[in-house]
């Protein structure tokens, strides 16, 4: 038997691939950073061994998997060369695995994860399904028919695969360390358009995504009534979204998803477009959304003595915004707190006003530290340019947290790609002494 070795077996998709691997009964190992990250918890539920990276690791017989980050100078890396084994890049390894199944590739510049999360938990719901979801979570199963997963565009990595389906969420400007500006971007999901294999499900009210050529059918969805599937009648309360889709204008089903915020509502339709396609009956559809109730890191929730702690990834301008919005439609009598930690000093700089009106509906406004990334090591931008714009916020730092206190029973929305759940624990740790 193969033993697979992940060289970063902690990164998001490296975690996942490696879960999948292991439940579909492969030996798999792997090495990373000793520092904790919550990727690492299914490894160890799991039992995979992580090691420390050593290039003492690596030995005769491995199939080596390594992850994006690391270049081919890294030591293990090196001394699988030396030793004549096969180094696989992740996301290579990924588009030659998914040949074996129907595979459903999620894309776009944001809801990649929540949207690849509720897809796998509605078709399982339908058919076995293996999964590699962003926030570190896989599944495989040995008799699986479908692959749902999540293709990043970061450094055009998604241009591996070819997959049957793509459900595609949005097109915006991100990855500045990366990507020149928009045009450079759309080019890239252009690109990807044309390695689908069946059909593109797409967000029509998205207008880049209005642009896309593919030489599949591309079905739209959206709010706008144009849409191939349309959602009408929508109703909103704290507890989730109610809605009726049309297709083509003909009424489909109505269905209730227990999620809030626009997106919600958006990241369902792609799912629902995506199963009427695949024939799957409107009924298992909705038991499915009806039990789904989100993924890692994505307005996870926890209560404490009145006060609401969220946690959540939003680390861009638009996503702070659908954040916010569902904050607001799910707690629509408490204060909003926003504690934001910019991730990288190049995505701050070049999206800096849109950052401060993105966070300018939150009562109050807290800023970290900018998060400097593995991809950079210093910037010449700090949070003092971001705190200039926002009248009233604060720069928080780690040894001032209980400054939070004083907004008592609001909702406390911690986001960022980075390292916040630092000050998110740190202002746990105040709220449980407090209340001990």
């Amino acid at each position: 038997m193969t033993l697979f070795h992940f060289i970063g077996i902690k990164g998001s998709g490296m975690s996942s691939l490696a879960q999948i691997l292991h439940d579909s009964a492969h030996k798999v190992q792997g090495s990373d950073v000793e520092k904790y990250f919550f990727t690492e918890d299914a490894l160890h539920e799991r039992n995979i061994p992580i090691y420390p990276f050593d290039e003492n690791n690596i030995k005769e017989g491995m199939t080596v998997i390594a992850g994006n980050a690391f270049p081919d100078s890294h030591p293990e890396i090196e001394k699988a060369h030396e030793l004549g084994l096969e180094v696989v890049r992740y996301h290579d390894f990924l588009g030659d695995y998914m040949q074996k199944f129907v595979s459903i590739a999620v894309t776009g510049s944001h809801g990649k994860t929540s949207t690849t999360g509720l897809l796998a938990h509605v078709i399982s719901g339908h058919a076995p399904t293996s999964y590699l979801i962003g926030d570190g979570t896989g599944k495989g199963l040995e008799d699986a028919e479908y692959f749902t997963f999540e293709a990043c565009e970061y450094k055009r990595h998604f241009l591996a695969y070819n997959p049957d389906y793509a459900i595609m969420t949005n097109i915006d400007f991100d990855h500045p360390d990366y990507f020149k500006n928009l045009d450079d971007v759309l080019d890239a999901f252009g690109d990807m358009a044309l390695r689908v294999k069946k059909a593109i499900i797409a967000c029509g009210d998205d207008n880049h995504l209005q642009e896309i050529q593919a030489s599949v059918p591309v079905v739209y969805y959206g709010f706008d009534e144009s849409n191939d599937f349309a959602a009408k009648n929508i109703v909103k309360n704290s507890e989730g979204c109610t809605f009726d889709v049309y297709v083509r204008s003909e009424l489909y089903y109505t269905f209730t998803i227990p999620l809030t915020g626009d997106h919600a509502i958006l990241n369902a339709l792609g799912v629902i477009a995506l199963c009427h396609y695949e024939g799957i009956p409107a009924s298992v559809i909705q038991e499915r959304l009806s039990t789904f109730h989100g993924v890692k890191r994505r307005f996870t929730v926890m209560e404490s003595k009145g006060r609401v702690i969220i946690d959540d990834y939003a680390h861009h301008p638009t996503e702070i915004k659908a954040t916010l919005q569902s904050a607001k439609q799910k707690y629509p009598n408490k204060e909003i707190v926003a504690i934001f930690q910019p991730h990288t000093f190049t995505r701050t700089a070049a999206l800096l006003d849109e950052f401060a009106h993105s966070l300018e509906t939150s009562d109050h406004i807290y800023l970290c530290d900018i998060f400097s990334s593995a991809r950079e090591k210093t910037g010449e931008i700090s949070i003092n340019e971001l705190l200039e714009k926002l009248p009233g916020a604060k720069h928080l730092e780690l040894e001032n947290i209980v400054e939070l206190e004083q907004h008592g029973n609001a909702v406390y929305l911690f986001m960022g790609a980075g390292d916040v759940q630092k000050y998110l624990n740190a202002f746990k740790e105040i709220v449980s002494e407090e209340t001990a």
